[in-house]
């Protein structure tokens, strides 16, 4: 007989919350984990939503994991000049990492989360991969590349077919307690959306260097170079004669390169690195047609991929904007994210 039980996350948000009716609805049987991921996680949230949904809620401590691995990246990455994105670091390493650990430790053979996108499989070759959710405004495929093919095989996304305005207008209908709650846009363990000043407090002061024009003319001071990311245009405290724009950061000579052409921001190639293959098995590829998303609210852009080992290029189609070391590339076919890689 087949085991319907289900281990999903559960943070105390409405999407999360509402899972676990869709999930019953599908007929499994559902077990809430709440992951304490810093001392200020919000547990009565998850307490409460889970009482409303009538589900058991165990508390799975993650707080050394999460700071060891997730806020120990986003320190390096930034004071190296570059820009990540800590939520894709944590569902690959942390989120789903301790889902699945869990799980299997119940004995529970699945996984699921309030995420807006799916998990598909193909018969061919074998491989599981993640696919863009019915809904566009919120898919967060690009969130999940990092995912591995244990993972991605264990895991259930309920919300994959339903529209945001619907699981709201839903939540109101079943009283459910966080119904009305705002959505997060901040960095989870930086509420304040303050990052400069939290990575100050943990790396101490980071020294002023020179602004320096196309030329190499020193054209003005910066504040230290966690303050900026390439494309930045807001803040930079300088006077050119039009607006300027970040084009480069260096931290071996302490240097924040601008341009006044905002052109001059765009490229039409990238390489990435640290790939992870999803619907497209691991190997070597003289050319790839797709498209692909150089951060998470930029649409797609077509685009060919040339792979060798664990290093990619890319070519777009036309040039795209402010592409930034340190983020994440995600190559899709259609629906299917292939593979993705970090940006260097």
């Amino acid at each position: 007989m087949e085991d319907k039980r289900v281990l999903l996350g559960m943070s105390g948000g409405i999407d999360s919350t509402y899972a676990a009716a869709e999930l019953r609805r599908l007929g499994y049987e559902v077990v809430g984990a709440f992951l304490k991921m810093t001392e200020d996680s919000d547990v009565d949230a998850a307490v409460r939503a889970a009482e409303a949904m009538d589900v058991p809620l165990t508390v799975v401590d993650c707080t050394a994991r999460f700071r060891d691995i997730v806020i120990g990246n986003f320190l390096s990455e930034y004071a190296a000049a570059r820009t990540p994105n800590p939520c894709i670091v944590c569902n690959r390493f942390v989120k789903i990492a301790a889902l699945c650990e869990t799980a299997k430790e119940m004995g529970i053979p699945k996984v699921a989360t309030g995420h807006y996108t799916d998990v598909g499989f193909d018969e061919t070759s074998g491989r599981y991969y993640i696919r863009k959710a019915a809904d566009p405004r919120k898919d967060q495929s690009y969130m999940l590349w990092r995912l591995t093919q244990e993972q991605l095989a264990m895991l259930a996304f309920p919300l994959n077919s339903l529209l945001k305005s619907d699981i709201k207008a839903r939540a109101h209908e079943m009283a459910l307690p966080n119904a009305d709650a705002p959505e997060s846009q901040e960095i989870c363990f930086i509420p304040s959306n303050d990052y400069v000043s939290y990575i100050e407090e943990r790396l101490g002061t980071f020294p002023k260097g020179d602004f320096k024009d196309e030329s190499g003319k020193t054209v003005g001071t910066h504040e230290g170079i966690i303050h900026y990311t390439i494309g930045q245009r807001k803040g930079l405290g300088i006077s050119l004669g039009k607006p300027a724009f970040v084009t480069a950061i260096d931290p071996c000579t302490n240097t924040v390169s601008v341009t006044v052409d905002e052109k001059k921001i765009f490229t039409d190639r990238l390489v990435c690195r640290e790939l992870n293959f999803m619907a497209l098995a691991p190997g070597d590829y003289g050319e790839l047609r797709g498209e692909g998303k150089v951060r998470y609210a930029a649409r797609p852009e077509r685009a060919r991929a040339v792979i060798r080992g664990d290093r990619a290029e890319i070519f777009f189609d036309r040039a795209v904007r402010a592409v930034t070391p340190g983020q994440s590339f995600v190559f899709y076919d259609g629906e299917r994210i292939l593979f993705g890689g970090m940006i260097v």
